[in-house]
């Protein structure tokens, strides 16, 4: 009889422990197994106002168009225009920046190259259309160009496969293409652009791969790429002018919705009447708890890629309390 019911019981016991095993197998497989596509979910649950916008027809209040041209859109954007950011996906998980925006071997970069494999996949920034996926060999290899309901539109260059097509509708984090090696290109990197009415505008104003994230729910145009200078884009010189001048004053909007004029340059006047820049004094700062270079950048009013620059610092530097970072 004991030995009956010591054998009943161990029974019970195993196969509440099997119970038990299989009940935390299913919680496992369960959880999410990526917490970037978990973020993406997130992110599309929360943003109701990117769902709801016209795809069919992206930024109709600013595009008067939907041409095969790059660079050659008609339109205008009103001063100090808004980019909602809301409902964003990082292009691709890489966070190591292989070329920065700006001039490069003598002409301009008109985006930001980043480190990726080929075969590794490619997302969409946010909800928009398809409006370019072609093949340049002697510049993007195979590219797309997607416009976006905030007004944006975004390449992403140097692709080894484009899985999407020509007017077609996109949501925020699905893939669209393959990381490459395609066109002029020296290495498997992703070429990526932001840009509006066919002007590029510096995705690190807007883009913070490093941390994988935006640099605010908004972006502001102030007037020095406003209507004017954004309605026409009929010359690549002219695209430079603007691209160069986006960069020295465009305004960008924190976290806080906070804006960061570009520092005005100082010049003194020589004896014969011409004007030369006065070399100002290096100005330093000592790290307190919670800074980061985002945050040390909007107080000196300059950009994080500067101080990186400045500082040698690479781009998953670490900084310390009492650390003293240049700011200019």
């Amino acid at each position: 009889m004991n030995s009956t019911i010591k054998k009943t019981l161990g029974i019970a016991f195993l196969s509440m422990a099997a119970v038990g095993g299989f009940a935390q197998d299913l919680i496992a497989r369960q959880a999410p197994s990526d917490k970037r596509m978990k973020d993406i979910h997130n992110v599309k649950l929360n943003n109701t106002a990117a769902i709801s916008a016209d795809l069919n027809n992206p930024a109709a209040n600013i595009y008067t168009d939907w041409t095969d041209n790059l660079r050659s859109c008609s339109g205008s954007v009103p001063s100090n225009y808004r980019v909602d950011l809301r409902g964003f996906c990082m292009p691709t998980p890489s966070r190591k920046i292989n070329s920065p925006f700006g001039p490069r071997w003598g002409r301009q970069h008109e985006g930001m190259d980043i480190k990726v494999y080929i075969g590794d996949t490619i997302r969409a920034a946010f909800d928009g259309k398809v409006r370019l996926c072609k093949y340049n060999g002697g510049g993007y290899g195979y590219y797309i160009v997607i416009r976006h309901p905030n007004g944006l539109e975004t390449l992403y260059g140097h692709l080894s496969k484009q899985i999407v097509k020509k007017d077609q509708i996109v949501r925020a984090g699905e893939p669209i293409g393959l990381g490459g090696n395609t066109g002029k290109s020296t290495g498997s990197h992703l070429h990526f652009e932001t840009r509006m009415l066919g002007k590029p505008i510096n995705p690190a104003l807007i883009f913070d791969f490093v941390n994988q994230d935006v640099t605010g729910d908004y972006f502001v145009l102030n007037e020095s790429i406003s209507k004017e200078k954004l309605a026409s884009a009929s010359s690549r010189t002219t695209n430079r002018m603007a691209a160069n001048n986006a960069k020295k004053e465009t305004v960008v909007a924190s976290a806080n919705n906070e804006r960061i004029p570009a520092p005005a340059e100082t010049t003194t006047t020589k004896q014969d009447g011409s004007a030369q820049p006065v070399k100002e004094e290096p100005i330093s700062y000592s790290v307190k708890a919670g800074d980061t270079l985002f945050s040390i950048a909007r107080k000196h009013g300059t950009t994080v890629e500067k101080l990186r620059q400045l500082n040698g610092l690479k781009a998953n530097a670490v900084l310390k309390q009492g650390q003293v970072i240049r700011c200019s």
